[in-house]
């Protein structure tokens, strides 16, 4: 009977989940531009398997909602026969292809994780999904970013859009990311997470497709400036001088 009644309660939350407003807006969205979408990713799903043939597409294992895991797609941007890197994409990264360049550049690669916001993996606004290799990072008050359902757009993401180019020539990558840039997003996603709302969330799905696009509308330094503590120096995130311009 435990077990019966364990079911039914589990059931009960996936019901619940799946009526939910957010929950019901992320399949619409994600729906509606796998349909849409559909032909681009077909022409980027060719452009590989011409340049580099198979595998078209990319997975890894990433950190969800309360710590869980799940595989992460994304249309493969890096050369095929390079072993295990850096988790991290710097500016220029060596391992990409020329498409792959593209895809960086356009974020066409991660078009696939709207299957992901399908599963139910992914929701279309959240945090950006870690990859394990930072699971540590996630202590203290940074904890409480796996409240949230991971997303594709959200205000970090948008903040970051050229993440790539604020790696400080000569620096560490992966000290960089943990003493700087993952306080940073954390902050950012924090600030706005516990009071989000689906109008809220439609306003960052349209800031997050015109910063693809190109418009920096809410750029790193923007956020740094306006942080409610003197955490970090906006000027350590800004890209070096000689580096502005590059994407």
């Amino acid at each position: 009977m435990a077990f019966i009644a364990n079911g039914y309660a589990r059931a009960q939350r996936a019901v619940a989940a799946i009526a939910s407003p957010q929950r019901l807006m992320d399949l619409a969205v994600a729906i509606a531009g796998l349909a849409v979408l559909s032909p681009i990713m077909m022409l980027i799903a060719l452009a590989i398997s011409i340049e580099t043939g198979r595998p078209i597409f990319y997975s890894q294992t990433r950190i969800g909602r309360g710590g869980g895991r799940f595989r992460i797609h994304k249309f493969r941007k890096f050369h095929k026969d390079i072993g295990a890197g850096s988790p991290l994409t710097v500016d220029r990264d060596p391992r990409m292809t020329p498409v792959g360049r593209v895809l960086a550049l356009t974020k066409l690669d991660e078009l696939p994780q709207l299957w992901n916001v399908v599963l139910g993996d992914m929701s279309i606004v959240g945090p950006r999904p870690e990859s394990l290799d930072f699971f540590d990072c996630f202590t203290g008050p940074y904890l409480k970013v796996l409240d949230y359902t991971p997303g594709i757009f959200g205000p970090s993401q948008v903040a970051f859009r050229d993440e790539r180019t604020l790696y400080p020539a000569n620096s560490d990558p992966i000290r960089f990311y943990r003493e700087v840039l993952f306080p940073a997003k954390a902050r950012i996603d924090l600030s706005y997470f516990p009071h989000r709302t689906i109008s809220s969330d439609i306003r960052w799905i349209v800031f997050g497709v015109l910063a693809i696009v190109g418009h920096r509308l809410v750029p790193a330094r923007w956020w740094l400036e306006r942080m409610p503590e003197n955490w970090v120096s906006a000027s350590q995130i800004h890209p070096d001088p000689a580096r502005q311009g590059r994407r």
